[in-house]
């Protein structure tokens, strides 16, 4: 407005450039208050007023032009903000409803299990939600065992995050009590199959710790767990044959197998959803997680996962295309101290 002003006395009347104060109420209304829209209005009529009664404009058409166009702008701005502050508090209850809801449905895991450490991270897609349909949960199981599950839903928004409840609420009231880990698996489908319609899925994996820290896993297609041996060795625990995901089983009679991993001193298996997979670059090239695996070396396997997760965003340029889960295992049994 002080360059309009400016602009307009050094130019002289003919220039006719006092509507032009009325970009300043417009813009003010973009970040400011309700209070600070009115207040901009007010200084750009006065300016516009006084430059007009400088000018020798003030009886004139085009003044009254010029501060009519103030007056509507600032009762605009005035407007727009009060509709954009309630916006704000609506989004601010949505994400607080959010964030209870992920801590109900995605409650913190135990950090440890037998000798067997743990860290998760989660980075959700739709980031004023921070919720989606991956999910992970860490339950003690029979025997002294440990039973981990990593999944993803189908789809986004809050169905996913509701088939995301059920698959959850399902295994943590049959992890703890059914023997066989095939069991568990049947639980979920039974679960599942009451509530999807349609061709809806869930991939997710399965996996219980023996107190020998041998991993047994099922997979429901879902991407393979990633193995990282202190030596720098890298591979991924793939199953003997893929099997349809969640909620598909009618499709097909392969049924997952359980199949085993044996885990030693300093060794880490890390899961993981395809959001972490298949993020892509602007050139379109997928995240190489296996050639990331070194990040995993820190001495904290919180921090370790979360180096992987900046890593990933880093790669993505941007904010991700889905949502991307992660949970750590850590043997650290007798394990050699692990360099940053």
């Amino acid at each position: 407005m002080l360059a309009v002003a400016a602009v307009d006395l050094l130019a002289g009347p003919e220039v006719g450039l006092l509507a032009l104060f009325a970009l300043g109420p417009a813009f003010a209304c973009i970040t400011g208050s309700v209070r600070r829209a009115l207040l901009v209005g007010t200084v750009a009529f006065l300016l516009c007023l006084g430059i007009a009664s400088f000018d020798g404009l003030l009886h004139t058409r085009r003044a009254a032009v010029a501060l009519a166009t103030v007056l509507g702008a600032t009762a605009a701005a005035a407007l727009a903000a009060t509709v954009r502050r309630r916006f704000e508090r609506e989004l601010a209850d949505i994400r607080s409803v959010a964030e209870a809801a992920q801590r109900t449905l995605l409650r913190p895991v135990p950090r440890q299990a037998g000798r067997m450490r743990i860290a998760v991270s989660y980075t959700s897609a739709a980031s004023a939600a921070r919720i989606g349909g991956d999910l992970y949960e860490v339950v003690p199981g029979p025997g002294g065992t440990t039973r981990v599950i990593v999944g993803d839903v189908q789809g986004k928004g809050l169905e996913a995050v509701e088939t995301a409840a059920v698959v959850l609420g399902a295994f943590r009231e049959a992890a703890p009590d059914e023997e066989r880990l095939e069991d568990v698996g049947g639980r979920l489908e039974r679960a599942l199959n009451r509530r999807l319609t349609g061709e809806e899925f869930v991939t997710a994996v399965i996996a219980e710790v023996d107190g020998d820290h041998l991993v047994t896993l099922l997979n429901y297609g879902h991407p393979a767990p990633l193995i990282v041996r202190p030596d720098g060795d890298v591979a991924f625990a793939d199953p003997p044959v893929a099997a349809p995901p969640l909620g598909l089983a009618a499709l097909g009679p392969i049924r997952p197998s359980a199949y085993e991993i044996s885990l030693t001193p300093g060794d880490q298996m890390l899961f993981y959803t395809d959001g972490v997979s298949e993020a892509r670059d602007s050139g379109g090239v997928f995240y190489p997680l296996e050639h990331r695996a070194h990040l995993l070396r820190r001495a904290d396997p919180d921090v370790a996962l979360e180096a992987v997760r900046l890593d990933l965003v880093t790669h993505a340029a941007g904010p991700l295309g889905d949502d991307a889960a992660m949970l750590l295992l850590r043997y650290r049994d007798d394990a050699p101290e692990l360099p940053d």
